[in-house]
């Protein structure tokens, strides 16, 4: 059995480009219709005690079915491991589907990465996928707390990304300077490397100021209690060194300027910026940068325990579709909403750079050529716009989502318009009450390069 998707709106560059709000519509649709329905819940449980929950539909798992369910159960899967986090994955209601996706998320299985990743190096217990019958599905249990928002004092911000760091010094609500550093972490071994930028950024700051009161950071990558537990930040680093020096490299930081000092995953930053800009809630605030990071500010104004790593979320379920070359998956979020989606789209827009060019370097010519009415650069931030768009639906389906800001390097300038444009005109013609539901915005150009590290000043409370 097969699934006919058939979007209103192709990709222009990508025409391949299977939505997976689409897919996922089509596949409950079949459901529906064919009278077989079997109700499941999918539970994702963290050491702290909480525990997400999803519930929906399949068909029996069994015979022509039983490909199509483990596609579509996987995906969701592994789009709520992203999101949500969790080292225990409970199928409620369908023993066969847990079996095919224990072997799927195993140390040998097509999700190893996830596995190992959401496992020992999250979470630090072994990862496992288990069935139980419907009725002893786990209960949802989930948390929120406040974060951010204080001004007082004299404080750092620094935000850490791939191809650039940047850091802010406010007093007393007042940004009285703002700094950005090129600096290349991605494949860089020695762990001192990102020691001494990040220390660097902070005295740029702290030169402006005449103290520091707190300082506050926002880091690529799952950030727990000030501990990097996996960044793509620090991908060059051994796993001996990374253990050894890299997952206290806050607390070694914060010691040594004795002062308050909290990081957050910038996914959260992001939100917290777009919360505190557009003075709402129900805010999924999202960076399109070196990779893609994401963050969600709760109805209530709170944020959760959950990861919010959407670079790793898949977003496209074509067969054989662009492949992340840090997790070996398929249709995922970083290779279409990242300086990697600029180059990736680069050459279908008939743009070839030397291989030797860094993606952050091949990302400034393409806006180059956007602020010279180049049409093969505009044609990429069309696509993008319209797999944004598609992917806001799908995202909307997981998170109660009212308020959407964008920002980071790959939106600066006309091409981020664009990308909006897209997105909006997408989102009208396929789900139209969405489109009402959901609101769109678009930071002025210094918030869109420097908002995330004034708004991580924000972040410690001084007692």
């Amino acid at each position: 059995m097969k699934l006919t998707i058939s979007p209103k709106i192709k990709a222009e560059l990508d025409p391949g480009f299977v939505p997976a709000a689409l897919w996922n519509q089509a596949y409950r649709k079949a459901v529906k219709v064919s009278g077989k329905a079997q109700k499941i819940v999918i539970a994702l449980s963290r050491p702290s005690g909480t525990c997400s929950t999803y519930e929906t539909e399949v068909f029996p798992h069994e015979g022509e079915y039983q490909a199509l369910n483990t596609k579509y159960v996987e995906r969701i899967v592994k789009f709520l491991l992203w999101m949500k986090g969790g080292y225990k994955v409970t199928i409620a209601g369908s023993q066969g589907i847990a079996d095919a996706l224990a072997k799927i998320y195993s140390a040998s299985g097509l999700r190893a990465f996830d596995c190992d990743i959401m496992g020992e190096r999250i979470y630090g217990r072994p990862f496992e996928v288990v069935g139980v019958p419907y009725e002893n599905a786990p209960k949802s249990h989930e948390i929120e707390v406040a974060l951010g928002g204080h001004t007082d004092g004299y404080r750092i911000g620094f935000d850490l990304g791939g191809s650039d760091r940047k850091c802010a010094a406010v007093a007393n609500g007042e940004v009285v300077y703002t700094d950005e550093v090129r600096w290349d972490p991605y494949f860089e071994k020695n762990p001192e490397y990102h020691r001494k930028g990040i220390v660097d950024s902070i005295k740029r700051a702290a030169a402006h100021m005449p103290r520091i009161d707190s300082i506050g950071g926002s880091s690529a990558g799952v950030i727990v209690e000030n501990q990097p537990r996996i960044a793509s930040l620090f991908r060059g680093v051994s796993r001996e060194d990374f253990d050894a020096k890299v997952v206290n490299i806050f607390k070694d930081i914060e010691k040594e300027f004795n002062v308050p000092m909290i990081v957050a995953n910038d996914g959260e930053v992001t939100a917290l910026a777009a919360a505190m800009s557009m003075k709402c809630s129900g805010v999924l605030g999202i960076a399109l940068g070196t990779s893609l990071a994401a963050g969600y500010v709760n109805v209530s104004g709170n944020i959760t325990d959950w990861l919010d790593e959407l670079a790793f979320a898949p977003i496209d379920y074509r067969e054989n579709g662009p492949i992340d070359e840090w997790s070996g998956d398929e249709g995922c979020g970083v290779q279409f909403f990242s300086q990697q989606g600029i180059a990736r789209l680069a050459p279908l827009a008939g743009l070839e750079f030397p291989d030797e060019m860094k993606f952050p370097e091949r990302l400034v010519e393409v806006q180059k050529l956007m602020e010279q009415n180049d049409e093969r650069a505009a044609a990429i931030f069309r696509t993008i716009g319209v797999c944004f768009g598609y992917s806001i639906a799908h995202y909307a389906d997981f998170y109660d989502l009212h308020n959407l800001l964008i920002l980071g390097r790959v939106t600066s300038g006309e091409g981020g318009e664009i990308i909006l444009k897209e997105a909006e005109t997408t989102l009208k013609a396929e789900f139209p009450e969405l489109a009402k539901q959901i609101k769109f915005r678009i930071p002025d150009e210094t918030f869109k390069r420097h908002g995330q590290a004034v708004v991580a000043a924000s972040l410690p409370l001084l007692k």
